[in-house]
């Protein structure tokens, strides 16, 4: 709606796009099951983080990563030059609907149902399983229909499946192992946290051109303190947003059209930004 009211070749519209993105890839740290990298990142720390100490250390980093992206954004683009007012947009005060209630209840529930998965997994199975309940309720309901199901957003989709499917071909030929014999032997000797920063540069590097499920596959590499070197790599690849590529978000953000059907936002948007 917001994006209907503003001018043509307004920056905000862009800006605003762009901020939804990067902001989007930051909330990937904030939560254990917030974005696949981080259930990744937790199957190989031993013992698991629980949901405090994942949110003690995520969720400062995720304010301070936010304000410093909002900055930024402000400075590179000016919305404020061509638009130095959003349009007011009514708000509704129609009462919730039995419908909207059930959407509510069947979210909340999934979400639960994801948080103590690991507790009931015999029960529940896992998070995929757990996935398709959403499906049965809104399809078999109604409430969503085959119209629905063939304007999704394949592409992302896609994207996500075949980063699974990429990682369990790097893991199960046996080339993960390779690679993380060669770079421990690489490393061995240096400090943990120049280890650390080697890490962190190559997962930002590499996530950067493929998706971030792909790149946290590489995070089953030994150390002597590899719980700071697992988390610690995790939480960069939700950082790595260079390309429409590099995340789900940015694939959804560079998709979003005007009415003209011209995109809001270009590879090289994402490169300066």
């Amino acid at each position: 709606s917001i994006l209907r009211t503003l001018p043509h070749k307004s920056t905000f519209g862009p800006c605003l796009i762009m901020g939804i993105a990067l902001a989007s890839n930051v909330g990937g740290m904030a939560s254990p099951i917030s974005s696949p990298q981080n259930i990744i990142t937790i199957q190989n720390m031993s013992p698991a983080p629980s949901w405090g100490n994942w949110f003690a250390v995520a969720l400062p980093l995720c304010i301070l990563t936010d304000l410093i992206i909002w900055a930024w954004l402000i400075v590179l683009w000016r919305p404020q030059r061509d638009t130095p007012t959003i349009p007011s947009i009514r708000a509704t005060r129609e009462p919730v609907t039995i419908q909207q209630a059930f959407i509510c209840f069947v979210t909340i529930g999934t979400i639960i149902l994801w948080c103590i998965e690991n507790s009931f997994q015999e029960q529940l199975g896992d998070m995929g399983v757990i996935a398709i309940l959403p499906l049965i309720a809104f399809f078999g309901t109604g409430l969503l229909t085959k119209e629905d199901f063939n304007n999704f957003l394949w592409t992302v989709i896609m994207l996500a499946m075949g980063g699974i499917a990429l990682g369990k071909a790097v893991d199960s030929s046996g080339l993960l192992d390779t690679i993380a014999h060669y770079i421990q032997d690489a490393v061995s000797g240096l400090s943990l946290w120049v280890v650390l920063v080697i890490f962190s540069c190559l997962a930002l590097v590499f996530a950067t051109f493929v998706s971030h499920t792909v790149a946290a596959v590489g995070l089953s590499f030994a150390d002597p303190h590899p719980r700071i070197l697992v988390m610690g790599t995790g939480l960069v690849c939700s950082a790595a947003m260079g390309l429409p590529v590099s995340g789900f978000p940015n694939m959804n953000a560079i998709a979003l059209e005007d009415e003209m059907g011209i995109p809001y936002l270009k590879t090289k948007d994402f490169l300066k930004s």
